[in-house]
């Protein structure tokens, strides 16, 4: 993915899988229907942050949908899997972390969009788990701007090789931060790891998920 532009695209970037996403039919292992695609932020605004939203039930397609008719920017992280239905063995599009889906927007928007929004009945904050506000209650989980674009450019990237890790699985050898300058994912910026007897780039949302991309060689990384 080469920019970030305030249009719509597909995995990858240019025109290919589709990163669609199905109404609900994704929960049930059925095949995405052609013609939705992921919006996001294409240029930081002060005004905005990027929260962690859960939509319960299994309805973060249908989250998607009405968060973003008004032009509300979102992004909903898809992987490939491939499923046996009815004894044929298909090619399936699913949220990469269950329920989960990213909003930008200021603050009061999304406090409507979760409390005031009847159809969003389903919505709820993530919580920062190690962060508490001053009544002493966990804040709602945000990331960083940086840290959500090197995010989305990791995981817009049809490839069946990214994947949710565990820390544990992530073997540093120096702790070195750097910058993908080649290849499907240019512009990552995260820690090279072995991961699965591979060289990756361990890509951390610190109170929510590790996520690392394919094989880097290291022809293709740059210190930052």
């Amino acid at each position: 993915m080469s920019t970030l532009s305030n249009v719509t695209l597909r995995r990858g970037g240019k025109e290919p899988p589709d990163i669609g996403f199905a109404s609900d039919a994704i929960s049930e292992a059925q095949e995405v229907p052609k013609g939705k695609s992921v919006r996001y932020a294409h240029k930081k605004d002060d005004g905005k942050e990027w929260f962690v939203l859960r939509a319960t039930y299994g309805r973060v397609n249908k989250a998607y949908d009405l968060i973003t008719k008004d032009r509300t920017e979102a992004y909903l992280p898809m992987k490939y899997r491939h499923k046996i239905i009815k004894g044929k063995k298909k090619r399936i599009l699913e949220p990469l972390i269950p329920n989960i889906i990213f909003v930008y927007a200021e603050r009061s928007k999304i406090e409507t969009l979760v409390k005031d929004t009847p159809e969003l009945y389903f919505l709820n904050y993530y919580y920062n788990h190690f962060k508490k506000g001053p009544d002493g209650k966990n804040i709602p989980l945000t990331v960083g701007y940086n840290e959500m674009m090197s995010f989305i450019k990791a995981t817009s990237v049809d490839n069946e090789h990214v994947m949710l890790v565990e820390p544990s699985q992530c073997h540093y050898k120096n702790g070195d931060i750097v910058k993908v300058i080649e290849g499907d994912f240019t512009g990552v910026v995260g820690r090279v790891a072995r991961v699965a007897g591979q060289q990756r780039v361990v890509v951390e949302l610190d109170g929510l998920c590790t996520i690392v991309t394919a094989y880097i060689p290291s022809a293709f990384l740059e210190r930052v």
